[in-house]
C-alpha cells in the first residue's frame, strides 16, 4: 500500500480510538473492552511504522539503520496477539484466564527475542522494502524475521480457525452482528496469512540461493493490507451494530412512545433526551420503561388473555399475538390512569411487562399496526357522507 493509504487508516483508527476512549475509561475492568482497543492501537501503529515515510523518519531520527523493521515487526506481533486475546475474551468460557495468560506470556517472549536479535545482529545498511530477504542469510537477523513470521502465522492462522468456527455455530446465528463480524474476522486473518507466507517462501528461497525477492515484496504488503483492513472492519462491527439497532429501536419505539405519553406527561416521567445520537435508543427505552411501571398495577389480566387468544386463533403466531396482547393491555392501563377515580384492591398484579429492548420493539409494533388498522377500517369522506 501507499504512504497515504497508510496515513489515512492509521487516522481512522485513532477516531475509533478516540469513539471507544470514554468507554474504556468507564469500564476499565472489561477485558474485552480493553482487548478491542489494545487491537485498534496496535493495528494502527501497524500502519504508521510500515510506511514508507515512516520508515525513513525512525531510522534517520534514531540514528540506528533499519530500526524500523524490529519496531513494525513488534507492531505486527503485538497486533496479532491482540487479536487472539480479543477473540478468546469475546468467547469467554472457564478457561478464558489461562488462555489469554498463555498468549500473553509467549508473544511477550517472541517481542522480547524480536528486541534481542535485532541488537546481536549486523544490519548495517539501511534496506526499507526488502529487508526480509535481503538479510535472509545475516546470523542472528535472519533468526529474528524467522521468528516474528512464524509468530504471526500462527497468531492469525489460530485466530482464522477460531473466528470461522464459531461464526458458523448455531448460537451466532441469532447474533447477526457478531456472526458478521466473526467472519469479517476469519476473512481478514486468512488474507493476513498470504504476509507471512509469502515472506517465509522467499527467506527459504535465499537460503536455496534462489532470489525471489518480488515475493517477500510486492505480495505482502497487499495482504498485509486487506486483511488488516477486513479484520479491523470485523472488530468494529459489534460497535456499530450495537449503535445502528440503538438507532433503529429508538424509531421503532416510537408508537409506543406515543401511547405511554398521557402517563409521562402527567407524571413528569419523560426526561430530556440527551444529545448525543448514541444515546437515543437508551434514552427511549428507559422512557417507556419509566413508564410502564407507572401502570404495572393497572393492567387488565382478562383483556390480555382474551387478545392473546383471539389473535393467535387468527395468526398461529405466539410472538406477534403475546405482543398484540401487551399492546391492547399497555393502551387500556394508560386509559385507566387517565380516569379521575381508579378502583384498586392494592394487590399486586400478576402481569409483567417484559422489560428487554427486543420485546418492547416487537410490542411497539403491534402497536402500530393496530393503528394501520384501524385506519384501513374506519370510512373515508365520502363513505361518510354516504351513510
Amino acid at each position: 500500500m501507499s504512504g497515504s493509504i497508510n496515513y489515512i487508516s492509521c487516522g481512522l483508527l485513532w477516531i475509533g480510538l478516540l469513539v471507544k476512549l470514554p468507554d474504556l475509561i468507564r469500564h476499565w475492568s472489561e477485558r474485552s473492552l480493553r482487548a478491542v482497543n489494545g487491537v485498534l492501537a496496535l493495528a494502527s501503529l501497524c500502519f504508521l511504522f510500515g510506511a514508507p515515510a515512516s520508515v525513513q523518519v525512525i531510522n534517520r531520527v534514531s540514528g540506528v539503520p533499519n530500526l524500523a523493521a524490529p519496531l513494525t515487526y513488534a507492531s505486527i506481533t503485538a497486533y496479532s496477539a491482540a487479536l487472539l486475546i480479543m477473540i478468546a475474551c469475546w468467547r469467554g468460557g472457564p478457561s478464558l484466564r489461562r488462555t489469554t495468560l498463555s498468549w500473553i506470556y509467549g508473544y511477550t517472549a517472541v517481542l522480547t527475542g524480536i528486541g534481542a536479535l535485532f541488537m546481536l545482529g549486523d544490519a548495517a545498511e539501511e534496506r526499507s522494502s526488502d529487508f526480509d530477504t535481503y538479510y535472509a542469510t545475516t546470523p542472528w537477523i535472519s533468526e529474528m524475521v524467522v521468528l516474528y513470521l512464524i509468530a504471526h502465522l500462527a497468531a492469525v492462522t489460530v485466530s482464522a480457525v477460531w473466528s470461522l468456527r464459531w461464526g458458523f455455530e448455531a448460537e451466532v446465528r441469532r447474533r447477526p452482528w457478531l456472526r458478521a463480524s466473526l467472519l469479517t474476522i476469519g476473512t481478514g486473518t486468512v488474507i493476513s496469512s498470504g504476509y507471512s507466507i509469502c515472506k517465509l517462501i522467499a527467506v527459504v528461497a535465499r537460503w536455496t540461493g534462489r532470489d525471489w525477492a518480488v515475493l517477500g515484496t510486492s505480495i505482502p504488503p497487499l495482504c498485509a493490507g486487506l486483511g488488516a483492513v477486513l479484520t479491523v472492519v470485523g472488530v468494529l462491527l459489534p460497535m456499530a451494530g450495537h449503535h445502528l439497532s440503538a438507532w433503529r429501536d429508538f424509531f421503532r419505539l416510537a408508537p409506543l412512545d406515543a401511547v405511554l405519553d398521557p402517563v409521562l406527561t402527567d407524571r413528569a416521567l419523560r426526561v430530556e433526551r440527551p444529545r448525543s445520537p448514541f444515546l437515543w435508543g437508551t434514552w427511549r427505552w428507559s422512557t417507556i420503561h419509566n413508564g410502564l411501571l407507572a401502570i404495572e398495577t393497572l393492567y387488565d389480566e382478562r383483556l390480555y388473555d382474551h387478545t392473546l387468544g383471539t389473535e393467535f386463533e387468527r395468526t398461529g403466531d405466539w410472538s406477534r399475538a403475546t405482543s398484540a396482547a401487551w399492546a391492547a393491555t399497555i393502551a387500556a392501563a394508560v386509559r385507566r390512569s387517565t380516569q379521575p377515580v381508579l378502583e384498586t384492591t392494592g394487590a399486586p398484579a400478576r402481569l409483567s411487562h417484559p422489560r428487554d429492548a427486543e420485546s418492547l420493539v416487537l410490542i411497539a409494533d403491534a402497536v402500530k399496526r393496530c393503528e394501520r388498522e384501524t385506519r384501513a377500517v374506519e370510512p373515508g369522506p365520502a363513505a361518510a357522507r354516504s351513510v
